[in-house]
């Protein structure tokens, strides 16, 4: 979910303390294959808050998910947050909404678009740059598409106009719930790009964020073997 006003202070800091805890769990789940040149893209993984996105250079969105790209020119990266309908939507944040948020429930996703880099965006600090390969890139993008409620014509179902400048909301196609978070999410897509990602009981941001960092720092190491 995206963090929203004073509300969520105690909140975030609790859940900020049990991700601190799993973190000591928070490394890839099997060999980290060497970034090949010649066959490699680019996906971000983004903090914001307790709240994490995946974010893709327009270039490599292709595929049905190009129609999310039409019309937005100087356009340099698309993000995608995941997260439960009522509570993203909702205008004043309760507690009883955060709490209902956990119960299955439908889903929404936040587009943003970029003319900036996501480290410009964002803070560098909250932004971990992985590579995988084209045929990782095509799962991923389909994974993603398949998040999205399609109209008869197939098109994404637009909620309304997102927070942000060059933001919108889009009707989700999975089931939010306490098993299915926003780092669930993240973490299935860069399962599904190739990554060895666990999915199994992610919850929380810092234990995406931990796996995303080691892979960086494996690609990194295995790059500088040439």
């Amino acid at each position: 979910m995206i963090a929203k006003g004073s509300v969520l202070a105690g909140v975030r800091r609790a859940a900020a303390l049990a991700g601190a805890l799993a973190l000591s769990a928070c490394i890839a789940t099997g060999p980290v294959a060497r970034p090949d040149p010649a066959d490699d893209a680019v996906v971000y993984v983004i903090e914001r808050g307790w709240h994490s996105d995946i974010g893709l250079p327009a270039d490599e969105i292709g595929g049905p998910p190009a129609r999310l790209k039409q019309s937005l020119p100087g356009l340099r990266v698309l993000t995608f947050g995941f997260g439960e309908r009522a509570y993203l939507l909702a205008n004043d944040v309760t507690i009883g909404g955060m709490l209902s948020a956990l119960l299955p429930s439908r889903s929404a996703l936040l587009v943003t678009a970029l003319r900036a880099s996501p480290e410009a965006a964002f803070g560098a600090a909250d932004v971990v740059v992985l590579h995988i390969s084209r045929a990782g890139l095509a799962r991923l993008r389909a994974r993603l598409w398949h998040s999205f409620e399609l109209s008869a014509d197939g098109r994404p179902v637009v909620i309304r106009a997102g927070p942000y400048p060059g933001s919108v909301f889009y009707a989700g196609t999975d089931t939010y719930d306490a098993a299915n978070t926003c780092n669930t999410w993240t973490a299935t897509l860069l399962r599904e790009a190739g990554l060895p990602v666990p999915t199994a009981g992610v919850v929380f941001v810092g234990q995406v964020m931990g796996v995303a960092r080691d892979i960086a720092a494996r690609q990194a190491l295995l790059r500088g073997r040439g």
